[in-house]
């Protein structure tokens, strides 16, 4: 029987970890409404109280997921342009569309959120997995290609539209793909989305994404996006929409850096195509 080693250097004192953890604060996404949800429980003289954290958790690693046109790209590109109008390098790995139609995206994305677009794309490098196969399909050149951008170009956030690319057809390599990702990404300290897709057949507001529940359990949160289409007076009472409508959804399914609301909030797109949260289904009822 082969003698198995112990490994001493996994072994690390809460203190001494707990030094190196780097300080939670949020970043702001660019999706109106969205920031809020997010906050931290501090004791004070007078009992535990909330404090908004102000947008997503610095450093944590995110699993976006929903059926198509839900808004998830939409999500993914606003936050892109915010962190870069906001100084910070983002890496945006683009697995589906090549990366001149996403750069295109992203510069309609810009106007529409009164960003400039000359000062923000300084700051945003694409990765392109949509044009160059082997990226898209040996795991270990996209980690090395991925590795050496944020080590040259400093970058701080790190998007993957989408991650389902990398294992379509191989849906038993889900884990191993994300696994990879999100051990690479928090080494280097990044905030990262993960957008990954639903089939038809998933449940529409859980966490499940193409792999199965294993996805998530990866990540450090999931936001779920959902779309309804109103087909009864009960849905028209319920959303406050007509029948023949389309009504999307959105919801954060568990996040281990911060609280969080966990209600289902409506999700608007604006006729210039930006994303927000709205109300929540309770307030609608209320």
């Amino acid at each position: 029987m082969q003698d198995v080693q112990p490994r001493p250097e996994a072994i690390q004192p809460l203190t001494e970890a707990g030094a190196a953890a780097p300080k939670l604060v949020g970043l702001p996404t660019g999706v109106e409404g969205f920031d809020e949800l997010f906050f931290l429980a501090e004791a004070t003289p007078e009992g535990v109280r909330r404090r908004p954290l102000g947008g997503l958790p610095a450093y944590g690693v995110y699993n976006l997921t929903g059926v198509p046109d839900t808004g998830k790209s939409l999500f993914a590109e606003q936050f892109a342009l915010r962190q870069a109008a906001d100084g910070r390098p983002v890496a945006f790995v683009t697995v589906e569309s090549p990366a001149p139609f996403v750069a295109a995206a992203l510069k309609l994305r810009a106007q529409a959120m009164g960003i400039d677009y000359r000062a923000a794309e300084r700051h945003v490098l694409l990765i392109d997995a949509a044009t160059h196969a082997e990226l898209r399909e040996e795991l270990p050149t996209l980690l090395a290609t991925l590795a050496y951008a944020i080590r040259e170009h400093r970058i701080q956030a790190t998007v993957v539209d989408s991650v389902t690319g990398l294992y379509e057809a191989r849906e038993i390599q889900a884990r191993q793909v994300v696994r990879a990702l999100f051990n690479l990404l928090k080494r280097w300290r990044q905030t990262g989305l993960l957008v990954s897709q639903k089939r038809s057949g998933h449940e529409e507001l859980s966490a499940e994404a193409a792999g199965g529940y294993a996805v998530a359990h990866i990540v450090d949160g999931t936001i779920v996006f959902s779309k309804k289409l109103i087909q009864s007076p009960y849905d028209e009472r319920l959303y406050r929409r007509p029948i023949g409508e389309v009504v999307r959804l959105i919801r954060i399914d568990g996040c281990r850096l911060a609280g969080h609301d966990p209600q289902v909030h409506l999700l608007e797109i604006s006729e210039v195509g930006l994303v927000r949260v709205g109300k929540s289904l309770s307030q609608l009822k209320g």
